[in-house]
């Protein structure tokens, strides 16, 4: 199989899309050639039989130049890949999923999000398959959805039993009213607990004032890239997971494949090695307080067999027959 993939950032340093030069890095290991256009390029190490080449966000390109420069692309590699995967952007298949289908290029996309906007629903039309971790992170019904589970890197998330973890609780994701980051303050308030929060976003300002009148030794870090998320996975003493969104967030699965103990407000984690907690403070300090006992390992072994990186992509690239 020659590969097109199509992403919108390939740099191990993004804090948010630093995980997906590891899944470059799997494909490349079952396809012939593999050409990879993202929007913007930064840090990695690949393979000979990758390619990549960058619409430049990152040197400052404007959209109509980037556009521009998609099209070119297209019409340069046309001969080089006979299958394409698109991740998580949609209007791509919009602006070439005729192309595509008309030249007899076999189409997948991957798509994580409760949004359903025009163009999901055009490129729903257009792709053959639709890749996605569970019934819940797609949300426009099609007999072309596939659900396949996340892709954890389980080689680079692992346990580091040479760290010591601490005693403080772990929260990771954007700063927004959605993923109640309030409710871990409120919670690591009750358990008298340290808290360190990772992420981005509009809600870091009231996040911080809540965290200054509830007295707490609160951290906010930020965005970080990967290396150091997975430091904070495997020193934290417990990651407390508040999100209202009702999926399975990765951040999650990320955690138990370092050996970190999670709480949880979401129910959809029953069958996982999880503390699930009712999405109140108390609740929350009450499961804190009441964790039961597994082994980094017993943590570890059910992200390694239900949802690692290196089982998801043969079996994505199976469905492309």
């Amino acid at each position: 199989m020659k590969l097109l993939i199509i992403t919108q950032a390939l740099d191990t340093k993004h804090p948010v899309l630093g995980f997906f030069v590891r899944w470059v890095e799997e494909f490349s290991k079952h396809v012939d050639e593999l050409h990879v256009i993202a929007l913007q390029t930064g840090d990695y190490n690949l393979p000979d039989n990758v390619h990549v080449y960058s619409l430049g966000k990152e040197r400052g390109a404007g959209k109509l130049q980037r556009l521009s420069t998609f099209y070119y692309l297209l019409s340069t590699l046309h001969k080089k890949y006979d299958s394409v995967f698109v991740h998580m952007n949609p209007e791509y298949i919009v602006l070439a999923g005729p192309l595509w289908r008309l030249t007899g290029k076999k189409l997948g996309l991957w798509y994580m999000h409760k949004s359903v906007d025009f163009k999901l629903r055009i490129a729903t039309f257009f792709t053959q398959h639709i890749f996605t971790a569970t019934p819940s992170s797609f949300r426009l019904p099609s007999k072309k959805v596939r659900i396949m589970g996340h892709g954890i890197d389980t080689d680079v998330f692992t346990p580091n039993n040479s760290v010591a973890r601490g005693e403080h609780i772990l929260s990771v994701g954007r700063l927004m009213k959605s993923k109640r980051h309030d409710l871990v303050l409120e919670a690591a308030n009750e358990a008298d607990m340290p808290v360190r929060i990772i992420g981005e976003g509009e809600e870091r300002e009231r996040l911080t004032a809540l965290a200054q009148n509830l007295n707490i030794s609160a951290t906010f870090l930020g965005g970080l890239p990967h290396k150091q998320l997975i430091d904070e996975y495997q020193k934290a003493s417990v990651f407390v997971h508040t999100s209202e969104t009702g999926s399975l967030d990765k951040v999650v699965l990320e955690a138990l494949s370092c050996g970190c103990p999670v709480v949880t407000t979401n129910k959809n984690y029953a069958d996982m090695p999880v503390t699930i907690a009712e999405p109140n403070s108390q609740s929350l300090s009450t499961a804190l307080a009441n964790m039961p006992q597994h082994t980094a390992e017993d943590l570890r072994s059910h992200v390694a067999k239900n949802h690692s990186l290196q089982n998801l992509i043969p079996r994505i690239l199976g469905i492309y027959g």
